[in-house]
């Protein structure tokens, strides 16, 4: 390896793949998100650890993990980011704003509930801007997000995403969506005026993937009440979910977000007794790009969706 010199330079885009291999832990799942090849991958790293003159992966069985050197490099690379992204706002300020594309990445309920309501703000504020929303979830949210595909990601706090303090991302809080139990009708604990969870432990259960954060936090909502939820039927969207529980079909957790497809529906939408199950709903963008003027009235509008519905 060519020791360091003191004009190195690298391709910034390079960096991408190192992020990306430091969330994903492995070159195949690295190549799937980023869209390429596991071959491809590895000679991009390579080319990375030859313009710098520093090994970045080592051999970790059949797989690799990061080096020393990497580490280092990417603590860097957060910092970079975020300049470029800053130097990208400063120079939005600069011009006139409103005008371009934004996309959106969020996830499925907020689609239904919260972006409704923002890009209807958006079209009196800024009428030239076009809005493009995509329905996606974490992992692949924030893959898309650091690769510039998404400029805003609207996600919910669960494993899959990111933490608080990962410098990546400016995020802020929007609301905290609380979930109902979703009961059939004539179901004996319909007359209930709170629902305790444990007893439906013997219940049909109506819920969303694992991965999904609506499927992961109703099994942490059980879990936290002392059973595993018996899942007879996986299904992710809302407007199934409610249907199969009108139908008889088993029981449900049911965000307020999504009120709007179950209002007509005949079934029993009642509290959980104690602390209700909630989830936090928050808004991100890369960060640096907090200051873009156009990025700012997404987010304001997302705010002021989110406090009518609270």
């Amino acid at each position: 390896m060519e020791p360091l010199s003191n004009a190195f330079t690298f391709d910034l885009r390079r960096l991408t793949v190192l992020r990306e291999l430091q969330r994903r832990g492995s070159l195949a799942r690295t190549a799937q998100a980023l869209h390429l090849t596991p071959s491809a991958i590895s000679q991009q790293l390579a080319t990375l650890a030859r313009d710098l003159g520093a090994p970045l992966t080592e051999r970790d069985g059949r797989g690799v993990r990061l080096t020393g050197q990497a580490r280092v490099l990417l603590a860097h690379a957060d910092v970079i980011a975020a300049q470029l992204e800053r130097a990208r706002a400063d120079l939005a300020a600069y011009s006139e704003g409103g005008r371009g594309t934004v996309t959106v990445g969020c996830f499925s309920s907020a689609v239904l509930g919260l972006l409704p309501t923002a890009l209807r703000g958006l079209r009196e504020r800024l009428p030239h801007l076009r809005v493009d929303v995509v329905e996606a979830q974490p992992p692949d949210l924030f893959t898309a997000l650091d690769a510039g595909q998404f400029d805003v990601a609207v996600a919910v706090d669960f494993a899959a995403v990111p933490p608080h303090t990962d410098p990546r991302y400016s995020r802020e809080d929007l609301l905290t969506d609380i979930l109902d139990v979703a009961l059939p009708p004539g179901h004996p604990l319909a007359e209930r005026a709170e629902v305790p969870l444990r007893e439906l432990a013997r219940e049909a259960w109506i819920v969303g993937d694992a991965a999904s954060c609506c499927g992961a936090v109703t099994r942490s909502v059980c879990a936290a009440a002392g059973f595993t939820p018996d899942v007879r039927h996986a299904v992710d969207d809302w407007a199934a979910v409610t249907a199969l529980v009108e139908a008889g079909a088993g029981v449900a957790l049911v965000p307020r977000l999504v009120h709007s497809v179950h209002v007509r529906r005949a079934l029993a939408l009642r509290p959980a007794e104690g602390e209700p199950p909630s989830r936090n709903v928050f808004v991100a963008v890369r960060a640096g790009a907090e200051r873009d003027p156009v990025l700012g009235a997404v987010r304001e509008e997302l705010r002021a969706a989110a406090a009518a519905l609270s």
